[in-house]
């Protein structure tokens, strides 16, 4: 039992690092087998199988394939590879041969929704065709006529046959035909070569013709992108070489977005939106005061859209204080980006949100303050329950929440976590640097999910007559502790942080403030250890008129009023982790009074100050 639970957690650990990712490729093959006769004239259903197993298409067209007949024992012959390939046999005859049948037929991974066959014109012997449809797309697999008169009627019948299609379809198979001749031309008026026509694939031994070819239907040639084609090196399984191309398959709609959208950085008349999505795409953010009519942000940078990428940040701007608006995201899939050709996939697009800046001189809000929640999904859920009747205008995230990222999935889902458990898409959100996300391999990664307030992790801000100032202290320990690897230098940033905040204590929107509150992860009073920016920073703040402080990183909750540690504000750290001892706090500034309350994670109020 103790082995199955360490290979249980083994299996656990390396899905969590090697998340498992959706697969968005189609992978198409088309092979004329000669009835598995090789040029060395050995008949081997195993070596036609392997040449399949190797390339490990989706599907695969086959020409030349008999049915019970005599020349091949009165076997199955599709049957047989389908066997030693594990796909699925689709058989159909196009003439009476040797006591059976003889025709074509297709190798699929995936059971069709839907099979059908017609047959073609062909004098020296009929022909045929099979379509097999699919959820997503169709495939088709012929084998034309020797004559040019018989393939120029066949390809009118194929027309006429796929018109009524809408998915993407791909016509396979030996045409009998060179990329010069009349039918081919004929061919690409209506349909798209995906497979490379200067490759040739007859004879197998030394190619010298093309005879061979993947095409797709022009009509419905959306949804994808061509991502390879070649032409395989095998010279002895067939008298042919097979094809095989590669394509990038769309997306559904619905299965575009990672995240949903999340508000931050509503500064200076503007707002960040934020979200996630499964493929590469181009986003933009629809909104306006009604949701009849919208205007467009995009990112731009140096006069390009930022764009085929998965994690998106546009900024809206010009907006009017107080003012409710309403948004959503809009994201198309990129399947190709190049330098002269772009394909897109389908377009998602989020429900209508809203959000409302703070009118310039308002004088009332509500935030909420969470901090060392480390990951503990329970934990901030318990805390979310607390709350979950409370009308809030932002959220700040104090600090070792996000802790130890190791890389984008994990940060994501806890990000989202947290974003959708505080209504992020409505209310905007600020999320604070602690020790614990400055640690690990992703660490400078989590700077691409946020957008901090002045592109830095210390600022100020705003909240109508409110000023907030954000600091970050960094690490906990000196920059030359050996466990950092000299990778570390918070002496400079905490430097930065000096002339900052002589430039925030002098500044006009400082001083004007009806109310001020500072907020930084390590505490500088009541911390369990060194704070490494206090020489720097406490006496500047000696004279600061702060009303509130509020810290965390030591995981017990405390408050100390001002004067009680020699410290010019009240005080109050956050609890940790776990249950029993996490808090959330709750600011609620109406007029000129401030109300500071702090509850557990079952309610309990530890503290109800007004300031």
């Amino acid at each position: 039992m103790k082995n199955m639970k360490k290979i249980f957690l083994l299996i656990s650990v390396i899905l969590f690092i090697f998340p498992v990712q959706a697969q968005h490729t189609l992978r198409l093959m088309t092979y004329n087998i000669k009835n598995a006769n090789g040029m060395d004239d050995i008949c081997s259903f195993q070596r036609v199988a392997n040449v399949i197993n190797n390339a490990s298409p989706d599907v695969v067209a086959i020409q030349e394939v008999d049915s019970m007949t005599r020349r091949s024992g009165q076997k199955y012959v599709l049957g047989e590879i389908a066997e030693r390939t594990q796909m699925h046999a689709c058989f159909a005859p196009a003439i009476e041969f040797e006591g059976g049948k003889y025709g074509i037929g297709l190798l699929t991974k995936q059971v069709p929704l839907r099979l059908q066959t017609i047959p073609l014109p062909g004098r020296e012997e009929a022909r045929t065709l099979i379509l097999a449809e699919f959820e997503d797309y169709i495939y088709c697999c012929t084998h034309m006529s020797l004559t040019e008169k018989d393939r120029m009627k066949s390809l009118e019948v194929v027309k006429s046959f796929v018109a009524p299609y809408k998915k993407p379809l791909f016509l396979a198979g030996d045409m009998n035909a060179e990329p010069e001749s009349d039918f081919i031309k004929e061919l690409q008026k209506n349909f798209q070569m995906l497979s490379n026509p200067k490759q040739s694939t007859y004879p197998a031994s030394d190619p010298k013709e093309t005879i061979d070819y993947i095409t797709a239907l022009k009509s419905n040639a959306n949804g994808f992108a061509l991502i390879s084609s070649q032409v395989l090196d095998e010279p002895m399984a067939s008298d042919h070489r097979p094809i095989l191309v590669e394509l990038r398959t769309a997306e559904k709609a619905d299965k575009i977005f990672r995240t949903k959208p999340y508000l931050q950085n509503p500064i200076g008349n503007g707002m960040t939106v934020m979200w996630e999505t499964t493929v590469p795409a181009y986003c933009w953010v629809e909104y306006g005061t009604d949701t009849t009519q919208l205007k467009r942000a995009r990112t731009i940078v140096d006069g390009q859209v930022v764009c085929n990428n998965k994690l998106h940040k546009i900024h809206i701007n010009d907006l009017i204080p107080g003012q409710k608006y309403y948004y959503r995201v809009c994201s198309q899939e990129m399947l190709l980006y190049q330098a002269y050709k772009k394909i897109f996939g389908n377009t998602a697009r989020s429900e209508f949100s809203e959000f409302t800046l703070p009118a310039t001189n308002a004088d009332s809000f509500t935030a909420i303050v969470f901090n060392d929640l480390h990951q503990h999904t329970k934990t901030f859920r318990a805390l979310c329950k607390q709350i979950q009747h409370i009308n809030y205008d932002f959220v700040v995230f104090n600090g070792d929440c996000v802790d130890d990222p190791v890389d984008h999935e994990q940060a994501t889902s806890f990000i989202c976590e947290l974003t959708e458990g505080v209504h992020s898409d409505r209310v905007p959100t600020f999320f604070m640097r602690g020790n614990h996300e400055i640690r690990n391999a992703y660490s400078i990664g989590l700077r691409d999910h946020y957008d901090y307030v002045g592109n830095k992790t210390y600022g100020s801000f705003n909240w109508g007559d409110t000023r907030i100032v954000m600091l970050d202290c960094g690490e906990d320990k000196p920059d030359s502790h050996w466990v950092y690897y000299d990778l570390n230098d918070f002496t400079q940033l905490r430097n930065e942080q000096v002339d900052f905040l002589k430039k925030e204590l002098s500044a006009k929107e400082f001083k004007k403030a009806k109310k001020r509150i500072l907020l930084h992860h390590i505490p500088l009073y009541g911390n369990d250890g060194k704070n490494l920016c206090a020489e720097l920073w406490t006496k500047l703040l000696e004279k600061a008129p702060f009303d509130i402080c509020l810290n965390a990183h030591t995981h017990k909750y405390a408050y100390h009023p001002k004067g009680e540690l020699g410290n010019h504000f009240p005080v109050i750290i956050g609890g940790g982790y776990k249950m029993e001892g996490a808090t959330v706090m709750i600011l609620e500034k109406r007029k000129e009074e401030l109300r500071v309350r702090v509850l557990n994670a079952k309610g309990e109020t530890l503290l109800d100050i007004t300031v």
